[in-house]
């Protein structure tokens, strides 16, 4: 007999993560007043901002509000930095889904500074964004944000962000 262990089942892996996932994402009330979400494949998060009339900030256009495209885009470079490093610990069991409350969450990492770039305006409908990870180290994080809306290739927003990363609990 070898030692091979036996692989979890897929149903039980995808409710470890989805659990973790909602858990980050509960962890932080104005994820929920915006009504953003998110949509997980494997480790890869895209985040989805769906239309609402009070995101609208220029009624006579009807274009989205310059400060709802910031926070989604901060937002979504957050939860896609935490997902990052949690990863590693939900995946090797380190990290108990069935712990994750308000008194056990992980720390979020802290917005240094984060620069936006609005390319168009933002129509009145569903966006969407992915963050990159440029470098991830212990104590500093440089991410980079792009959102769109029916068409990916046609940003309507992207941003840069640095983002102080939380000490780990050992």
């Amino acid at each position: 007999m070898s030692g091979r262990t036996k692989p979890e089942a897929v149903q039980v892996v995808k409710k470890r993560r989805d659990g973790a996932l909602n858990a980050l994402i509960s962890g932080v009330p104005y994820i929920n007043f915006l009504g953003i979400e998110f949509d997980r494949r494997g480790d890869e998060l895209t985040a989805i901002l769906p239309f609402s009339e009070k995101l609208i900030g220029n009624p006579i256009i009807k274009a989205l509000h310059g400060g709802a495209t910031a926070s989604f885009l901060e937002v979504t470079s957050i939860i896609t930095l935490s997902w990052s490093y949690l990863w590693e610990d939900l995946e090797s069991g380190v990290l108990d889904v069935e712990k994750m409350d308000s008194e056990h969450m992980p720390r979020l990492p802290k917005t240094i500074d984060f620069t936006v770039d609005y390319l168009r305006s933002g129509l009145p409908r569903d966006a969407y964004a992915r963050a990159r990870i440029n470098r991830s180290g212990r104590r500093y994080a440089s991410v980079h944000v792009e959102a769109w809306q029916d068409n990916r290739a046609k940003l309507f927003a992207q941003a840069t962000g640095h983002f102080l990363m939380p000490q780990r609990r050992d």
